[in-house]
């Protein structure tokens, strides 16, 4: 990074062979502060030269770290863990100062990758195959998982730390080498764990940074080195990405949208729901994928719960991200604020009941920021723009349903189906939703349910385009090839013409 002439506007780089180089495409984007509103850096968006010399550093890269030995490469992530852990609140600023989250959950995003680097040390374990003696005829059976060369992430920004998290250190610790592509809307952090990897003692080459727009994900779809490509983002992109990339005979796992909801039983502890819908519903100002947007109240519960649910939204602590009391941060640009008013616009149009309007909201000595209040909505129907479409925003829709079965088979009608909770103190009940829902990740009385990274993280439907969730044994299986090897040696091979498959003897 470096300074331009305008003094307080940073120039960005790209990182591509453990160097930062800067953009030769003439395009750039500009990076905001969302608390301010006032323009940070400014971003070089890749040409297809630009990644094609990224794809070509991290090709020439693969073949020594492949052969490097696991617990060598295992080696370097824990270095790296040991200089997350070191710059903890740096990457966290850098976040907040880039995407507007409150400084707190920062620091949360920055643990959550931490722990996929803590898994991935974990790599010589995690590669460990099976063996079978004498399968017959003399004859030993094996499997191997290889890597599989040059592999890509683009990754969203809401999690720009996270989200590559997901993706660089199983990959690399299964022997790929990787290319990321970072939101154009928050990329520092990017070029600062690329800094943090060349200090671990990561090789040039193994780990690329191109910053980027649509000229650069072509470029990583159809370039013939790219063996795979994770994404994570907006479910028409995910659908983009999976069609294109396996078009041109890519490995593709890529993550969209979602529409989660949460349900309140009549039985439920009123007190946590309320909590865990404030939480999920406003932290991060919405812009998560596992935000909650709709609160399903089943029975009588749902007059009960506006009544709770409103205050609480009226006075939610929005501010600049780095005060310590913030609650809640600004969206990350004026585009998308314009874009969620627009649906709370939509949502009035078609008859939902506005309990809390959060437009026009402003925040004392950051008039400039792009800030949004909390919005609540009531009597939400399934037909409505605001239902059925994601808003990414701090907007939540309370849908009224009169039983259990009833709000399954809502949600189970939705074409999302990233995560979902229900709130209840009925072990049967909880049972029962937890078999019948048709969800990826579910939660029973947790709002947000994203997987520790020993598990996997994925929905199902249009939530998740592609055959294998993010990280955990799931990316070990998604960065590998399976191959299974047979062997015998001559002094145990029969004489003659063998015209059967071997058998067991």
């Amino acid at each position: 990074m470096s300074e331009t002439d305008q003094g307080k506007v940073r120039a960005l780089t790209h990182v591509i062979n453990g160097r930062p180089i800067d953009g030769t495409s003439q395009r750039f984007g500009d990076v905001f502060n969302p608390a301010t509103g006032e323009v940070s850096s400014r971003v070089p968006l890749a040409s297809v030269t630009e990644v094609d010399a990224a794809v070509a550093a991290a090709k020439a890269a693969f073949p020594a770290w492949s052969e490097t030995a696991p617990i060598k490469r295992a080696r370097v992530l824990f270095k790296f863990k040991e200089l997350l852990d070191r710059h903890h609140d740096e990457l966290a600023e850098l976040i907040t100062r880039e995407h507007g989250k409150v400084f707190s959950d920062a620091k949360g995003e920055v643990m959550r990758g931490i722990e996929i680097v803590e898994f991935a040390c974990g790599i010589p374990n995690l590669l460990k195959t099976d063996f079978t003696d004498q399968i017959g005829g003399g004859i030993d059976n094996w499997n191997l998982r290889q890597s599989l060369g040059v592999v890509a992430g683009i990754t969203p920004f809401n999690f720009p730390m996270m989200v590559p998290c997901w993706m660089f250190p199983v990959a690399i610790a299964c022997g790929n080498t990787f290319v990321l592509k970072p939101s154009e809307r928050d990329p520092s952090a990017s070029i600062r764990l690329a800094e943090l990897l060349k200090e671990a003692g990561l090789p040039d080459g193994v780990f690329n940074v191109v910053h980027g727009d649509k000229v650069a994900v072509d470029a990583l779809l159809a370039h013939p080195d790219v063996s795979a490509l994770s994404f994570v983002g907006s479910t028409p992109i995910a659908e983009y990405i999976y069609t294109e990339g396996t078009k041109h005979g890519k490995r593709v796992q890529a993550l969209g949208g979602a529409k989660n909801h949460l349900v309140v039983m009549p039985d439920a502890d009123l007190d946590q729901a309320v909590d865990a819908l404030i939480g999920a519903a406003y932290g991060s100002a919405g812009e998560r994928c596992m935000a909650i947007s709709v609160a399903v109240a089943v029975g009588h519960i749902a007059d009960e719960l506006i009544d709770r649910l409103t205050p609480r939204v009226k006075t939610l602590k929005i501010m600049n991200g780095m005060e310590g009391e913030a609650e809640m941060g600004p969206l990350v640009t004026a585009a998308h604020r314009e874009k969620v008013s627009g649906y709370i616009d939509a949502g009035v149009e078609a008859g939902a009941k506005l309990v809390v309007d959060g437009r026009g909201h402003k925040v004392p000595g950051h008039e400039k920021g792009f800030f949004l209040g909390g919005t609540l909505f009531d009597d939400v129907k399934t037909d409505m723009k605001i239902y059925r479409e994601e808003i990414f925003g701090p907007v939540l829709c309370v849908v009224r349903v009169p039983d259990f079965a009833s709000a399954v088979e809502l949600i189970n009608k939705n074409e999302f189906a990233n995560g979902v909770s229900l709130f209840t103190s009925d072990g049967g009940v909880a049972r029962a939703f937890s078999r019948q829902i048709q969800i990826g990740m579910v939660g029973i009385n947790v709002p947000i349910p994203v997987p520790m990274a020993w598990h996997s993280f994925g929905g199902w439907k249009r939530s998740l385009f592609g055959d294998h969730h993010a990280y955990g044994e799931e990316g070990v299986r998604f960065y590998t090839r399976y191959k299974s090897i047979m062997q015998r040696w001559p002094d145990s091979i029969a004489k003659g013409a063998e015209f059967t498959m071997p058998v067991a003897k």
